[in-house]
């Protein structure tokens, strides 16, 4: 979330900007714009300017910024996405997804498991949309993990293919593999394991669903802490809000004073 400062000097941004491409932009209007930008961190957003003054024949304006900003956010497109959420289906498939991939996923689940592939698609891809934009309205960033299959050999091309697309560090990936060498006992260790074991295993009906379950509750437990934290900062926007509007509406009076 931008300080102060940070919001202050994006308005300036912003209106240095919008004359760079040849129009003019109020005070009031970059304020207003700045308070839709705010959740985004500095770096992202002189990214997302600079390509406004590359690309943009016409004026600056906030789908513009928005679009450039989603475009390098990383999140997979909707036919991407729904590969990847059936790949998941495989249980001796390791799999690098997103959240919102995850949670289209559960919403689609019902539909998928009486077999109904097309009914699914359109409930995940509808889910996916709609998560995918909250998302970029909180400005969180995208969060990908890996949801590991049984095979040891779908497990290391996974994890290596998902480093070389930088959706996870190469540091990583390399103690992920390197901590598959460790050999559990039993069919049923194998799976539990998850992350340590280094052989292909199925394991029981029952403990095939606990490890479903253990997931299921692992992404409940991350999706209610951001949940928490979006909470935050809207707290803190509505603060930050109050001290820029005084600030901009002095601004303003000493221009009128000026002008007269």
């Amino acid at each position: 979330m931008l300080s102060s400062a940070d919001k202050l000097g994006l308005v300036d941004a912003l209106c240095a900007t919008a004359e760079a491409m040849g129009s003019t932009l109020s005070a009031t209007a970059a304020a207003m714009i700045a308070n839709d930008l705010e959740l985004y961190d500095v770096g992202t957003l002189i990214d997302a300017l600079q390509a406004c003054r590359r690309e943009v024949a016409g004026k600056l304006s906030l789908q513009a910024i928005l679009q450039r900003i989603e475009v390098k956010d990383g999140r997979p497109g909707r036919d991407e996405a729904w590969a990847i959420a059936l790949a998941s289906n495989d249980e001796f498939d390791t799999v690098v997804m997103t959240d919102e991939i995850q949670l289209a996923l559960n919403a689609a689940r019902p539909v998928l498991d009486v077999g109904d592939k097309i009914g699914a698609r359109m409930a995940f891809l509808s889910a996916y949309d709609r998560f995918v934009t909250g998302a970029r309205t909180n400005a969180q960033a995208v969060n990908w993990h890996i949801s590991l299959g049984f095979d040891a050999g779908r497990r290391v091309a996974a994890i290596n293919k998902a480093a070389e697309l930088q959706r996870i560090p190469q540091e990583r990936a390399q103690l992920l593999i390197a901590d598959m060498s460790h050999e559990p006992v039993t069919e049923d260790g194998r799976a539990i394991a998850g992350l340590l074991t280094g052989t292909v295993a199925k394991p029981s009906a029952n403990v095939a669903q606990k490890l479903r379950e253990l997931k299921q509750a692992m992404h409940l437990q991350n999706t209610k802490r951001k949940l928490v934290e979006a909470h935050r900062r809207r707290r803190q926007r509505r603060d930050l809000n109050e001290r820029v509007i005084k600030h901009l509406a002095a601004v303003e009076e000493l221009q009128k004073r000026g002008a007269s």
